[in-house]
């Protein structure tokens, strides 16, 4: 009688463990996170940015008078940018004063049919194919929403799962990252997820005097960026990245960090992004916190044990009375290059890229791909990262095995950060196709110095 129970009791437990180890490797499966393609956006050339153009935008604005003409002209020499980024069409027509609600959405339906459209030729993908749809776009909120426009503009199923992300800033690209892989979790590992990032730059111009709020106008330009993404395995091998590990780190508890980057009305009445004096500390304090949970997933055991040492030594010789770097040893500095082949930093502009360089510990070639975008592009907020990905697949500095690491930046204020391997042949030229082989130029001085250095010359 107690043999068939044993044996009933056997089958019933290899029954469970069989039922948890399925379970267990279809989470496993779930939390896969392969970049199967993207696309970089870019705008016609007729909405360039030019010397000439950059200038009667700023000259127009009537209610400057020549101190902010000459805080603009520094801003705009200092900000890394060339003659080549984007500005929707109403404000180079002349309309940033009263852009109209149309005037928003021809912005967005640019950057959809083109960016969208090329990526499902690109993959061999359809629109019906896709299982989640996350789009962000912080300062544009219609109604429908922008993911609903893009479900009806490409005819997607009734059944997608569709998130509109608003607010969120320059970091919101990987917040919708990680949204679509959340999303992908809960759901088959046979799943598919498009991720579409950009910003609405047609009814973000600044119109006032405040030189907090008109720093934004010298920043960002239009762009914007699509990913498809799946947890697919069978997809893996024609997937170009595979996702490691994403950290987000969010300060806004704090005032300071909650209010350095926000919109705002001036005392004018008049609505933009505030820049305040605070970005930057608030920006430091959210790296650090990020880093400290990033850097345990994707350096080597050897590396924290030899900042560990090494960070010990400099307490005790400085307990003791012995300066460590008076004596000419550098303080305990973590290598990120012993986990990380390249760094792909927010283009928020050069005074960002420089002190992310200085904190990471990088030099000129880790950023370069970083200041080529931001010379290039500009600051295209959430989908920046992409276009900087974008240099280095162009150059062909991707190598299968090779680790990539995503940095950036956004209101709230965030830090948020993210490590790709790349897993696929990477050799596409995208968005840089035309202009790759120019970069990096012998100078990226900006040209407005020359053409309106009367500016300063003035009394």
């Amino acid at each position: 009688m107690m043999e068939p129970l044993l044996m009933l009791t056997a089958l019933l437990l290899a029954h469970a463990v069989a039922t948890l180890v399925r379970a267990a490797v279809a989470r496993r499966r779930r939390s896969r996170c392969y970049l199967l393609d993207y696309v970089c956006h870019k705008p016609s050339d007729d909405r360039k940015v030019s010397t000439e153009v950059g200038g009667s935008l700023i000259l127009r604005n009537n209610r400057l008078g020549l101190p902010e003409l000459r805080f603009l002209l520094r801003v705009i020499v200092r900000s890394g940018i060339g003659e080549h980024s984007y500005d929707p069409c109403s404000i180079l027509e002349g309309r940033e004063d009263s852009p109209t609600h149309r005037d928003a959405l021809d912005e967005m339906d640019a950057f959809f049919d083109e960016a969208i459209a090329d990526l499902f030729v690109r993959t061999g993908m359809s629109p019906g194919d896709v299982d989640v749809l996350v789009v962000n776009v912080s300062l544009f909120s219609p109604a429908p929403s922008l993911a609903s426009r893009v479900v009806r503009r490409f005819a997607m199923r009734e059944d997608v799962a569709a998130y509109s992300l608003s607010g969120m800033g320059c970091g919101a690209g990987l917040v919708a990252l990680d949204l679509a892989r959340n999303a992908m979790r809960a759901r088959p590992a046979s799943t598919l997820a498009l991720v579409v990032s950009s910003e609405s730059i047609a009814p973000s111009w600044y119109a006032g005097t405040d030189r907090s709020m008109m720093l934004g106008n010298c920043l960002f330009r239009s762009g914007g960026a699509a990913a498809l993404l799946t947890n697919d395995p069978s997809l893996c091998g024609r997937a170009k990245m595979a996702l490691r590990h994403l950290v987000r780190t969010n300060t806004a508890a704090d005032d300071k960090a909650h209010t350095c980057a926000q919109q705002r009305e001036d005392d004018d009445g008049r609505v933009g992004i505030s820049l305040g004096k605070a970005l930057p500390e608030a920006a430091v304090r959210a790296l650090t916190l990020n880093l400290r949970r990033l850097v345990p997933l994707v350096l080597p055991v050897a590396e924290l044990l030899r900042f560990a040492a090494q960070h010990v030594s400099s307490m005790l010789l400085s307990h003791f009375g012995m300066h460590v770097k008076a004596a000419g040893r550098p303080g305990a500095r973590i290598n990120f290059k012993t986990g990380v082949e390249h760094f792909c930093l927010h283009p928020g502009g050069a005074a960002v890229i420089e002190a992310v360089k200085e904190s990471l510990g990088l030099d000129d070639d880790d950023v370069e791909p970083a200041r080529m975008t931001l010379h290039r592009w500009g600051n295209t907020s959430a989908s920046s990262l992409w276009y900087v990905l974008s240099y280095m697949e162009a150059k062909g500095r991707l190598k299968r095995g090779d680790r990539a690491l995503m940095l950036t930046f956004g209101s709230g204020f965030k830090c948020n950060s993210c490590l790709w391997e790349v897993t696929g042949d990477m050799a596409d030229k995208g968005a840089w196709a035309d202009c790759v082989d120019e970069y990096p130029p012998e100078s990226t001085t900006n040209p407005y110095m020359d053409k309106y250095s009367w500016v300063n010359q003035q009394a």
